[in-house]
């Protein structure tokens, strides 16, 4: 194995065999590398650019302007922000020439394959650097079309954010483009060496000749306007929430004085206290109590349809005679200057809850109808909305902004809180299961915490899909289309359920538990497999979907009490051994090829560990009376004999099992370790003292070799695809520190190995107290 630090670096050289000592540096060191910062806000205007299901940016430029003349040009224009070194794969779909720019430099000119098949995609890579990095677009028109799909690989899983450049537009999400222009207008801005388009887009937009969409500044005729009368236009009966905060710098104890003027019925609540109540028309003052610093204002406005007076309000806030300043009630990047958020119009019979308003982390609903298809059967049709800003079509946008995905799935040094994927949904496990054994609520308080963060913004994940093509939050789960994307951290976040019972985890576990059996690709005999046309992993089976599939299903039947959840959970794994059991070796090739219809028969370590651990957590849930719990109990001892004699010297398994010349790899040996310190603990191995034995070997191992005394996990392979050969998983996969896919079974083998130390302590001692009696 490769030597990652030297032994009095390591975990068992600073702690020996204390294992609650390892536990707990394994999850601090993750908690404190990973911070509780959830979801950036920022100013996003729907007339812009939006995605497609795909995550692609569609800057179809013809439907944009249809009056484009042959030969003109368009640029497109963004920023994307670097935390650190990032290697990501960019896709382009070419409607007619294209010419890309990173970074200044031109990276890509369109063939004419590319322009005229409209089924061509160009895969490029690029070095995201740390700090700003420039993207540029050139289309040139052409009659077969105009502009181009820009954007990430695999989108939902390796997300690409931009920014606007320029400082007028500092902030906000999304491209800018320009209106298209002639060809000698478009060379006056190339540099004298002809390399690319000479422009600062840090610097400012007005320096520029183009005319830059999408527009940010109200047409003359809007200005004129009160705000509300320019947002929602005059709609009488119907009533708008503004949402704004005073920070109070009186130390005095003084009261607030709040004074305006409605143009029909007002309410105003104070910190959720009514303040305010108009019934008409009219102006309004009033003395209230409001403690140093922040507090937040909620003006409820209903346009009145019995003045011919523009629908707004005015609001002054006052203490000892000095005016307070009014400022937006959360951080909107992009949102300089704005005072208040807006969300409506609602209708006159739709009632919101007062205590639900001033949040950001759901939609609102405006109306409720409904409408007979003819048959007899009535139809619900319900709009909702979110919060805006006083700038055209300007919309209040949550982004997950933290740890981002490269080719390799590594994540680097930024926090991973608040993202769901699978990877995090074993970590999440591992912190849970770390935080009960070590009777530590902080830790487990924090697990539950981030799974919360994701599920209380999935019904605005949601609606963003529908609103912009693609989510900005939630991407793997809104998107859902395969068992990565929601087996595993669904799995954890049922996990997590008794220890907060979050009513947002109920419908997002239904919708996974509807996918899995009713929509998800099932070979004729019922097997899970990828169909994934046109991708890499098409017409495939993975060992690795036991995992994303198995632990999800035996924790929603527990808490639905839905027993065919169950049974496919274990049906599953009679049907994965079919196409993947290696028997000469007792174990699994990673995938079964349909296309060729043959197993890879290259046993990686990784995919064989997920299936011993998924398999002991059906076997957990199994009754003695389940007619497949025998065949089941039979496999888990011949997976558990394959690989105990496949066991590495130093208590480690090679990232290739039955190649002794490939790397030993941690992930898979934690899983291992798992997997028979379970086998012994429930009594479900035939020979259990030679499992005791790997198991202890595999931890030793893994304190001595893998785990340093910091807490970092290193040896751990990077996220796979498959081969045939077992040189790629050798040379190719990687091994990554801090890889998520590590940690969390660290955690889990470490728990695993303690308890059935535990358990072994009791049962002897009550061997040794029947034998005395």
């Amino acid at each position: 194995m490769t030597t990652y630090f030297d032994e009095p670096q390591s975990m068992n050289y600073r702690f020996g065999e204390d294992q609650d000592q390892v536990l707990k540096v394994l999850a601090e060191r993750y908690i404190g590398a990973n911070a509780q910062a959830d979801f950036v806000y920022r100013v996003f205007q729907k007339s812009g650019i939006l995605q497609n299901e795909k995550g692609l940016y569609d800057l179809n430029l013809s439907e944009r302007f249809p009056d484009t003349q042959k030969g003109q040009l368009a640029y497109a224009a963004a920023l994307v922000w670097g935390d650190e070194d990032r290697n990501l794969d960019v896709l382009i779909r070419c409607y007619g020439p294209v010419r890309f720019y990173f970074n200044e430099q031109l990276v890509y000119r369109s063939t004419v394959m590319d322009e005229i098949n409209p089924d061509a995609t160009v895969k490029l890579g690029i070095d995201i650097k740390p700090g700003w990095n420039t993207l540029l677009l050139e289309m040139r028109y052409t009659p077969a079309g105009f502009g181009c799909q820009f954007g990430s690989d695999e989108g939902k899983v390796r997300i690409l954010n931009v920014l606007a450049p320029f400082q007028e537009r500092q902030g906000q999400a999304g491209w800018v483009y320009s209106k298209p222009v002639s060809r000698d207008e478009a060379l006056s801005f190339i540099t004298s060496g002809g390399s690319h388009p000479d422009w600062n887009l840090r610097g400012m937009e007005q320096d520029h000749q183009l005319e830059w969409l999408p527009e940010t500044e109200w047409p003359v005729e809007m200005k004129n306007k009160p705000t509300l009368q320019r947002l929602y236009g005059h709609l009488p009966g119907q009533r708008v929430y503004a949402w704004s905060r005073i920070n109070n710098s009186d130390s005095t104890g003084s009261s607030i004085r709040l004074s305006g003027h409605s143009s029909g019925p007002l309410t105003i609540w104070l910190n959720g206290i009514p303040a305010v109540q108009l019934k008409e028309a009219g102006s309004f003052e009033s003395e209230v109590h409001a403690p140093f610093g922040r507090s937040d204002l909620l003006v409820c406005s209903e346009c009145s349809s019995d003045t011919a007076e523009p629908w707004q309000f005015t609001l002054n806030a006052a203490v000892n005679g000095k005016q307070l300043e009014l400022e937006l009630p959360r951080h909107v990047h992009g949102a300089s200057g704005e005072k208040w958020m807006y969300v409506g119009p609602f209708e006159y019979d739709v009632e919101p809850d007062v205590k639900e308003m001033m949040r950001t982390d759901r939609v609102y609903t405006l109306s409720v109808s409904q409408d007979s298809n003819g048959e007899g059967s009535q139809h619900v049709h319900t709009k909702r909305t979110y919060w805006q800003l006083d700038q055209p079509d300007a919309w209040i946008r949550p982004y997950y902004e933290n740890a981002m995905l490269s080719n390799k799935w590594t994540v680097g040094s930024v926090t991973n809180y608040g993202r769901w994927d699978y990877p995090l949904g074993v970590t999440v496990y591992g912190l849970l299961q770390t935080g009960r054994y070590l009777h530590r609520p902080d830790i487990i308080h924090y697990a539950t915490e981030h799974v919360q963060a994701c599920t209380r913004m999935y019904d605005y994940s949601l609606w963003d899909r529908e609103q912009y093509g693609f989510p900005a939050v939630n991407q793997q789960l809104v998107m859902l289309k395969m068992l990565d994307n929601c087996g595993s951290f669904g799995s954890a976040m049922l996990e997590a359920y008794p220890e907060c019972h979050e009513p947002t985890f109920l419908p997002i576990a239904e919708r996974i538990a509807d996918f899995m059996p009713s929509r998800l690709e099932r070979q004729e005999d019922g097997a899970f497999y990828r169909e994934c046309i046109g991708e890499f992993a098409e017409n495939t089976m993975w060992a690795d979907d036991l995992y994303m599939s198995t632990p999800f299903l035996v924790r929603y039947a527990r808490l639905s009490g839905n027993t065919f959840a169950l049974d496919e959970a274990a049906r599953q794994f009679i049907l994965y051994r079919k196409y993947l059991f290696m028997p000469e070796f007792k174990i699994m090739s990673h995938v079964y090829d349909f296309k060729y219809d043959q197993a890879t028969r290259i046993p990686w370590g990784r995919g064989n560990g997920w299936t011993l651990f998924s398999l002991t957590e059906v076997l957990e849930a199994l009754p003695e009376e389940h007619p497949d719990r025998p065949a089941l109990i039979d496999f888990f001892n011949e997976l558990c004999e394959g690989y105990a004699a496949l066991q590495g010297k130093d208590g480690l398994w090679h990232q290739v099992l039955n190649d002794s010349e490939t790397y030993q790899e941690a992930s898979c040996t934690a899983m291992f370790a798992y997997g028979f310190a379970r086998g012994v603990r429930f009594g479900w191995l035939q020979q259990p003292n030679r499992y005791i034995k790997a198991s202890e070997r595999a931890w030793n191992g893994l304190t001595c070799k893998a785990i340093d005394r910091q807490g970092n996990v290193h040896g751990v392979c990077s996220g796979s695809r498959y081969a045939f050969t077992a040189e790629y998983y050798d040379k190719d996969l990687l091994t990554v520190t801090n890889d998520n896919h590590g940690i969390g079974i660290m955690m889990l083998a470490g728990t695993e190995v303690a308890k059935m130390k535990e358990y072994l302590t009791r049962h002897t001692k009550t061997s040794t107290a029947v034998t005395h009696s």
